[in-house]
């Protein structure tokens, strides 16, 4: 009976240390979903944005530690993203050429934009208070994302006209900084894109130089 208690306690013990055990190689993978306020930088002074231009991502990222602590590394990822872009420029075109110009107040129209589906990568330097027994930490995440731009479009629609095309002036491959800090869950994040979004694109003789900047939050699930 003794010897029955014995191996009934070891057992017991041999469980719970298993319950407890620590995990001393995490990973911090992670899906993430973002929604972004969208912007632009180094606009024209006659460019109003209207409406709510909004984007929306979402993909995986990779965890790739470099420290014996894990609270330091690199993240690498692929996600999806789609971006619109409200404004009062309207692109119009016309025997397969593409002309631009903005409206003005008494112009009465109920929206204008271009929209944008890419397929992206972030690439980031990682920092966290992470253990391996502490899920609630503080993050801070900056680096690159570059992104191919596979569909385009430009729409226009008022009360008695509308007008939708696949817009090539659209620049296909994107890249900029980004930067996430948070905790937990909730993450702010920035993107601020180091190229033009239209290539070769004027009205009258102002060349259309806008930089997509993006400011919202990101959602990290593990």
């Amino acid at each position: 009976m003794i010897r029955l208690c014995i191996l009934f306690g070891l057992i017991c013990f041999s469980l719970s240390a298993q319950n407890t055990a620590v995990d001393s190689l995490y990973l911090e993978d992670q899906f993430y979903v973002g929604l972004t306020y969208n912007t632009f930088g180094s606009k024209p002074a006659s460019l109003e944005q209207r409406n709510l231009p909004y984007g929306l991502q979402l993909g995986f990222i990779k965890d790739l530690p470099i420290n014996k602590n894990r609270n330091v590394g690199f993240g690498i990822g692929l996600g999806y993203a789609v971006n619109n872009y409200y404004s009062n420029l309207i692109a119009t075109k016309v025997d397969g050429k593409i002309s631009y110009s903005f409206a003005d107040e008494d112009t009465d129209y109920q929206r204008s934009k271009i929209v944008t589906h890419l397929l992206e990568m972030p690439i980031e330097f990682r920092w966290r208070k992470s253990t391996p027994t502490k899920y609630k930490f503080l993050r801070i995440y900056g680096g690159a994302k570059l992104g191919y731009v596979f569909s385009s479009r430009s729409k226009f629609v008022s009360d008695d006209y509308k007008e939708v095309f696949n817009n090539n002036d659209v620049i296909n491959f994107r890249y900029g900084l980004q930067f996430n800090i948070g905790y937990n869950t909730w993450n702010i994040h920035v993107y601020y894109g180091l190229n033009s979004l239209l290539d070769d694109a004027f009205v009258d003789d102002d060349q259309l130089l806008m930089r997509p900047i993006r400011i919202g939050f990101n959602f990290y699930i593990l």
